[in-house]
């Protein structure tokens, strides 16, 4: 009789040992669950504000592009139109205008020594 309660005794141990066993790595896996699943609620808060702040800068944008002013600056500036009694200057690219351009004695001042003055002056 005692055999058969020692070995019921082992064997609640045992039961109870995996048990324990079982329900800490239940719980370990649920916190790492969590901690993931914060780590997306963070990482979509984030997407959110991005997305929110962009909404209003495309919000200003729409605005500001139906409003009357842009509407005549985008016609004056890529069409080319005037009102009643302007003209409408068209200047080249920058690089023919610098090409155009006559030299400034400035620019010819500021332009470095030769490498054989430097060593004259460093030697004499």
């Amino acid at each position: 009789m005692e055999k058969v309660k020692d070995k019921l005794k082992k064997l609640s141990n045992y039961l109870i040992i995996f048990l324990v066993i079982f329900l800490a790595f239940s719980l370990a896996r649920n916190a790492f669950k969590l901690y993931e699943v914060k780590g997306q609620i963070k990482k979509t808060k984030e997407r959110t504000l991005a997305l929110k702040k962009e909404n209003e800068e495309l919000q200003k944008r729409l605005s500001e592009t139906q409003s009357s002013v842009y509407i005549e600056r985008e016609l004056r500036d890529k069409l080319g139109l005037a009102k009643i009694g302007e003209t409408v200057v068209v200047l080249p690219d920058t690089e023919i205008l610098k090409r155009l351009a006559p030299k400034s004695s400035e620019e010819e001042d500021f332009l470095p020594d030769p490498t054989w003055k430097k060593w004259l002056k460093l030697f004499f």
